[in-house]
């Protein structure tokens, strides 16, 4: 079977070799699975540059891509609820990611039945975003009637993050593009500022809750609108000490991250809130939430490029260096408009 493969890591370099692979054997607890689409994502990108590195480190030659959308080919023995023929999506686990192959063995507990309403190439952009989301509100224990920021919630992740947010009960402020406003209110935000004209930290003040998907020095800032005690997720910024724990990363990475997230995790201490960063890993039943919750709102992912899996290399560049106004997939089937 065809494969897109990282054979080195190198910061100047982010394509992949296409290469020619034996069919994977699935193990009990695993199902085989034809694929379909599969989303490219910058974690994508960083992997092949060697940037997380110090939270999963690789063994290469690597079968990369972390999430897909395919059919059941075959079904391990202890697998339950799922028969060849259905409709999957997935993020892979981290220590088994390869969605960049024409067939993937993948661990029944990380996978979900893909609502009907979405096609291929729509479900493609849901698995990791999608559990970004549903990971970064565990982490703030969020609560119903309370208020959540979303930066920058006119790209991908704000059209998964809102009406998630919604359904948890929160009020959802976000800002962005005026372009996109009357879409982003759409999908249920109570409140939407244009970033040209509007200064959040100027209009929004004492919010319990904030998803950061900008960093850098948008962070601060965001932890400056939050009332005491509150809790911020960043997607971007520094992984910190209690990342790393979380993580159950090495005591020597635990001690790293904790030195390198000193800054940030100061600045917390400074805004008196609660700092956490997240790097999203499987899990099948929060999928199977997510999907439900799409299914009964017909929530409508933003797409913005499909090519053909030979064309793996673009869809990587554009995702470095195209400015996405959506996800970019790449299909194993014909190409999708």
């Amino acid at each position: 079977m065809k494969s897109a493969q990282l054979t080195k890591y190198d910061k100047d370099n982010i394509s992949f070799e296409m290469r020619e692979v034996a069919q994977p054997h699935i193990r009990d607890n695993e199902v085989l699975v034809k694929t379909l689409t599969a989303g490219v994502n910058p974690v994508d990108n960083m992997i092949s540059r060697g940037e997380v590195k110090m939270i999963t480190p690789y063994k290469l030659p690597l079968i990369a891509g972390n999430e897909l959308v395919g059919v059941v080919e075959e079904v391990g023995s202890r697998v339950e609820g799922f028969s060849k023929g259905d409709r999957i999506f997935s993020r892979l686990p981290l220590d088994h990611i390869g969605a960049f192959a024409e067939y993937v063995a993948v661990d029944s507990d990380a996978i979900a039945h893909v609502p009907s309403y979405l096609s291929d190439v729509e479900a493609a952009a849901i698995p990791l975003t999608g559990l970004t989301v549903m990971q970064a509100f565990d982490l703030m224990h969020v609560e119903a009637g309370k208020t959540i920021f979303i930066s920058g919630g006119t790209g991908g992740v704000g059209a998964i993050a809102i009406p998630l947010a919604k359904a948890k009960g929160l009020t959802v402020i976000t800002n962005g593009s005026a372009s996109n406003k009357e879409r982003v209110l759409s999908l249920g935000a109570d409140r939407f500022l244009d970033y040209k004209t509007e200064d959040y930290t100027k209009s929004v003040h004492d919010v319990d809750y904030v998803l950061d998907t900008i960093g850098g020095k948008e962070t601060e800032k965001q932890m400056g609108i939050m009332k005491p005690g509150g809790h911020i997720v960043s997607l971007r910024a520094m992984p910190n000490g209690e990342f790393a724990r979380r993580m159950n990363l090495p005591w020597w990475k635990q001690i790293l991250l904790t030195v390198a997230g000193f800054g940030i995790d100061s600045l917390a201490k400074k805004y008196k809130v609660h700092y956490s960063f997240v790097f999203v890993q499987s899990n099948g039943k929060q999928l199977r939430e997510i999907a439900e919750i799409l299914e009964n709102n017909h929530v409508k992912a933003s797409i913005d490029s499909v090519y053909s899996f030979s064309e793996i290399n673009k869809a990587l560049d554009k995702v470095a260096n195209g400015h996405a106004r959506g996800k970019t997939v790449v299909s194993f089937e014909s190409k999708e408009k």
